[in-house]
């Protein structure tokens, strides 16, 4: 297939996906003042790259202590290292989200490492090759459903109880602009977003008499790993970045590129405090207008 044909027909199928280098831009705070967090404990799942960790290296840099999760112990090791290193508190502990026992022991020793349980970033999620649905391998999505949709049932029905015990708290959710649309070869995914719009409306309701507030960030085209799945074999590396490039240019016209995973950590950062005290039950869109021009 000539390489102009590759960009242009995987271009068109990809829309409203985390991709990219995985490289965090964003610095913790080391200015010696408290940070916006200070004090608090924050969960992440699925922080040993992408938005994860980008949201585990700002949440630090802001004073809090950190306790996040993964499959990839190296990259989990590495990310608490960094953040220790750049004078952070954090913690990794392996989990997979996908398994009932290990979210609740991980969710259990983040409270108990750390004393508390303020906010919780539920952002574990997988993708797989463009695929049309009648192509779809059963295995393939039940491990996309598994991940993206079970995966934050389990975190929230471990996280609720002790943010109800300890006043309240608040719970983010990793969502997709696939919330809201889609394209040929991504079913399975957008059905696993797409089913964490309940999840959060149903949690927010039961919840906010118990001081929790629950919102889904739903992130645009972000310069996150996920995309490297989605690499055509015997592309090379500037072809693959010439590819990314198009892709940025014709999805996002408004901008005509990629979030970076520090700007949706950012976004994490923002919603999760008390400026937004009033927002909940609501997938927000940081896109950068790609749902505009759809």
């Amino acid at each position: 297939m000539k390489r102009r044909t590759v960009l242009g027909s995987t271009a068109a199928a990809m829309t409203g996906i985390a991709f990219g280098t995985g490289e965090v831009k964003s610095a913790p705070n080391r200015s010696g003042r408290p940070g916006a967090y200070a004090d608090k404990t924050v969960l992440i799942t699925g922080a040993t790259s992408g938005i994860g960790r980008a949201a585990a290296v700002a949440f630090a840099g802001q004073g809090a202590k950190v306790g996040f999760c993964g499959r990839r112990e190296r990259l989990g090791m590495q990310t608490e290292r960094e953040i220790r290193r750049a004078g952070g508190e954090a913690t990794y502990i392996r989990a997979d989200v996908r398994r009932p026992d290990q979210v609740r022991s991980f969710v259990d020793r983040v409270v108990e490492t750390y004393g508390g349980l303020d906010v919780a970033l539920n952002n574990a999620g997988i993708q797989k090759p463009f695929t049309d649905l009648h192509e779809v391998t059963v295995e393939e999505r039940d491990d996309v459903v598994s991940t993206n949709t079970r995966g934050v049932f389990l975190a929230l029905k471990y996280e609720i109880p002790h943010m109800r015990r300890l006043g309240g708290g608040v719970i983010l959710v990793t969502g997709s602009t696939n919330q809201w649309a889609t394209r040929t070869g991504l079913g399975s995914y957008t059905a696993s977003k797409n089913g964490l719009t309940g999840l959060v409306q149903a949690a927010a309701l039961e919840n906010a008499g118990h001081g929790i507030r629950v919102v889904a960030l739903s992130p645009g085209m972000t310069d996150t790993p996920m995309l490297d799945v989605h690499r055509p074999a015997g592309l090379s590396d500037a072809q693959w970045d010439q590819m990314k490039a198009q892709f940025a240019q014709e999805g996002v016209p408004a901008f005509r590129r990629m979030a970076g995973p520090e700007e949706m950590a950012a976004a994490a950062l923002a919603l999760a405090s008390s400026s937004f005290s009033f927002q909940t039950g609501s997938c927000v869109p940081v896109d950068g207008g790609q749902l505009a021009a759809l």
